[in-house]
């Protein structure tokens, strides 16, 4: 996977190719899955989640230029495999995600896997963290149709923040962001399609819709 899928492309940072190389994918995607494991495709993990295919995961986070001492947020912990790919690179992750079953499954798995430095909680990333703010990157892996002003706002100046930005049920740019003191600077990099992403008063109507 990181010779043919990674390195024969542009992923060149040695930090993301290290965890790349380190984190065992297949432990991260359903049983049925993991046959498919390490093909350079998302795949289904449950509840109308993905996990992305591996080029995504090592372009975004090669393109945060991470430090050994960051810390760092994700927003959409989906099956925990992107969170344990940055656990590898930075100090800490504190990552969020929306559907219940899947934060407590990622949190167990990413405990039985040793990944202490990662940190896992149920909620709506729309908010971020902010009891654990500012934070030196943010990734986010759901497509939005506009950035989350909150989330912008627990950036360090100096940060960066990375995140799948357009229409729902359209292809979307994934956008880099920097943060300086008197400016916000945004730069489209590739085309993307991500699963949107979930709000918890969204998650309500659709809840009041089952009979």
């Amino acid at each position: 996977m990181v010779k043919t899928q990674l390195k024969a492309r542009d992923i060149k940072d040695r930090a993301t190719l290290h965890a790349m190389s380190n984190v065992p994918r297949h432990l991260f995607v359903p049983q049925n899955m993991k046959s498919q494991a390490y093909i350079d495709a998302p795949l289904p993990i449950g509840n109308g989640q993905t996990i992305s295919q591996p080029y995504i995961v090592a372009f975004m986070t090669q393109e945060l230029r991470l430090k050994s001492t960051d810390k760092v947020l994700e927003i959409g912990t989906g099956s925990g495999y992107q969170a344990a790919v940055l656990a590898k690179i930075v100090d800490s992750v504190y990552t969020i995600e929306i559907v219940k079953n899947l934060a407590m499954t990622a949190k167990d798995r990413l405990q039985e896997l040793g990944y202490t430095n990662v940190n896992v909680k149920w909620g709506d990333g729309y908010h971020g963290w902010p009891i654990k703010a500012p934070f030196d990157a943010i990734i986010v892996t759901a497509g939005a149709e506009a950035i989350p002003q909150p989330v912008i706002d627990q950036l360090k100046n100096g940060g960066r923040m990375i995140i799948p930005v357009g229409p729902n049920n359209s292809v979307r740019q994934l956008v880099l962001i920097k943060k300086t003191e008197n400016k916000i600077i945004t730069k489209n990099l590739i085309p993307v399609r991500f699963v949107p992403f979930t709000r918890e008063n969204e998650k309500n109507r659709e809840h009041k819709k089952i009979p």
